[in-house]
């Protein structure tokens, strides 16, 4: 669960604090698709997970109708130490008034750009293996994935926004504290 810091013409912005509740994908057995070969998680069957969000406070960017979103991940101290680049398909928000989200379908493929503005793929691995079954891998144009990757590295190598250093100072407002729970109704279908 994560809290809207901004929702304009560029995109929405949530900010997930540490231990947040959240929800993933599990085998029966309770393993994460991580936690297991692709050949294993495609054939076994799996259910919804709750846990908490074991990561530093992030920012995460989904900028509006494309590919990727940026998530802003902090050091120990609270301070900017990199970005993420998430390659997805583009998001799909909905809302049913007292509880809002977006769904999204992870590409694999992500991208760590430094403060400097270096960069190195990330899941490279990952991203072969899956490829590898195309029967069973939602990922169908691996060029159209690489291709949103190299469009958002060159962004960030010339220092564009999101890669300007806007919110790399931000900190929450007193009183934003972790969520208890997630929301009802944060469970309903798939919006795509």
């Amino acid at each position: 669960a994560g809290r809207v810091v901004s929702d304009d013409e560029r995109g929405l912005l949530v900010y997930i604090a540490r231990n947040s509740p959240g929800a993933h994908e599990v085998t029966e057995a309770g393993l994460t698709m991580r936690a297991v070969p692709f050949t294993e998680w495609i054939t076994s069957s799996y259910r919804l997970a709750l846990g908490r969000w074991d990561g530093p406070a992030l920012l995460k960017f989904l900028p509006v109708g494309e590919a990727h979103s940026v998530w802003w991940f902090s050091d120990a101290d609270g301070r900017f130490s990199h970005w993420y680049v998430n390659l997805e398909e583009p998001g799909v928000r909905w809302d049913d008034g007292d509880v809002a989200g977006v769904d999204i379908v992870d590409q694999d493929l992500d991208v760590v750009i430094r403060p400097d503005r270096s960069w190195q793929w990330k899941d490279e691995e990952e991203f072969a293996e899956r490829l590898a079954f195309p029967a069973d891998y939602w990922v169908t144009d691996e060029a159209a994935v690489r291709a949103e990757g190299k469009r958002v590295i060159a962004r960030a190598e010339a220092g564009d926004f999101p890669f300007d250093g806007t919110w790399c100072d931000f900190v929450p407002p007193p009183g934003w504290d972790v969520p208890e729970a997630l929301p009802p109704g944060w469970d309903r279908p798939p919006a795509r």
